[in-house]
């Protein structure tokens, strides 16, 4: 089993979302979240990149990814969030020497000096945004941009030289969760949302609406909806969490004679709940992928079950059929304890060939490393 260290980058930090990519080209890796970056290796410089509004009990910035959209060669963060009426993109400011505050670690009392802020652009309108996920749908290398806008149809933004189009693939609302994967086989991606699949059209994933098959009605699930053969009996299982409740779930893609598909659902874990971000990754380095997620911590501030209770970061393993839970941290987050808030991030920052956890949320900023 691997072994993490926890260091406490931003307790003052609130934002949900973060990521890792070398901000000033120097190529040392450097955490984003929200209003700051932190510079690599030792992440205890702190930059101010712009002022975002905190009210509700959110800050307002619900994903963070780094895309080079000014083709500048710095790369800038694409974010949107529940209120913004649109995917916005931060113009990274190029100027490696820009001011920042050195920190001591557990102790932001004093902000750093607002030079050389990132602007903010809006790149594309939409309704609310939950938060948002990116795939490369037409196998180019470039990833595309997918909100998920609950009250809206599903639909995707392409990045462009000089500007974005936004492709729409569905008549009906994405409602509350997403997740891109080969269902079927065919080596073509479909998009998965709480109720169905959108099959992708012979033409290509921009040729106009995409086949819709409603196979299930999974809830407010988590963001993503993940795709995984489970079982290992040659069929793609959806892998969700209740974004807003208990439980994490897996649902085993099933085939009759005639070729028609069907849905099992098994309970993962239901002794936890708002497993709103989850990752398909190999955490643990022995060449199989494990399920590695946690608590979005007061995601509904105190409006969701177990909303208030102990966070946590776990990973699951793939075991005969079934899934073992193996925790990282669990506890009070008052007391230094975190979850994984909306988008957190796995990478390798220490250089030593393992991944590393990122997790921001409303407990703070944190940084597992591991041995």
């Amino acid at each position: 089993m691997p072994t993490f260290t926890k260091t406490c980058i931003d307790p003052t930090n609130k934002c949900e979302a973060c990521a890792v990519f070398d901000v000033n080209n120097d190529g040392i890796p450097d955490i984003v979240c929200g209003m700051y970056w932190y510079q690599g290796p030792d992440f205890t410089q702190k930059h101010k990149i712009c002022d975002i509004t905190e009210e509700r009990g959110y800050v307002w910035d619900f994903s963070n990814y780094p895309l080079d959209v000014s083709g500048d060669g710095y790369l800038d963060i694409i974010t949107g969030f529940w209120w913004g009426e649109g995917v916005y993109w931060r113009r990274n400011p190029n100027n490696p020497s820009a001011t920042a505050t050195l920190c001591t670690p557990g102790d932001f009392s004093s902000s750093p000096a607002a030079t050389h802020e990132w602007e903010t652009i809006l790149l594309c309108p939409t309704s609310n945004i939950e938060t948002i996920r990116y795939y490369d749908i037409d196998n180019d290398g470039q990833m595309e941009i997918f909100p998920n806008c609950p009250n809206e149809p599903v639909f995707f933004i392409k990045l462009e030289p000089g500007g974005y189009k936004k492709y729409v693939i569905s008549e009906t609302n994405a409602g509350h969760g997403i997740g891109v994967g080969d269902i079927d086989g065919d080596g073509l991606l479909e998009i998965i949302t709480s109720k169905g699949i959108f099959h992708m059209p012979k033409g290509g994933p921009f040729a106009g609406l995409w086949e819709y098959s409603q196979e299930f009605d999974l809830g407010a699930t988590s963001v993503p909806i993940l795709v995984h053969d489970v079982d290992k009996d040659g069929l793609a299982d959806i892998i969700y969490g209740a974004g807003h409740d208990y439980g994490l779930f897996w649902m085993q893609q099933k085939k009759s004679d005639d070729g028609s598909r069907a849905w099992e659902r098994h309970v993962i874990d239901n002794a936890w709940s708002q497993y709103h971000d989850m990752q398909l990754v190999d955490i643990d380095g022995d060449g199989e992928l494990e399920l590695l997620t946690g608590k979005r911590y007061m995601a509904h501030n105190g409006n969701d079950p177990g909303d208030s209770q102990h966070v946590f970061i776990c990973y699951y393993k793939f075991v005969d059929n079934g899934l073992y839970r193996h925790i990282i941290d669990y506890g009070d987050p008052q007391c230094g304890a975190s979850g994984v808030g909306i988008y957190f991030w796995t990478a390798d920052v220490t250089g030593n060939g393992k991944l590393d956890i990122v997790a921001p949320g409303k407990e703070g900023l944190y940084l597992f490393t591991q041995e």
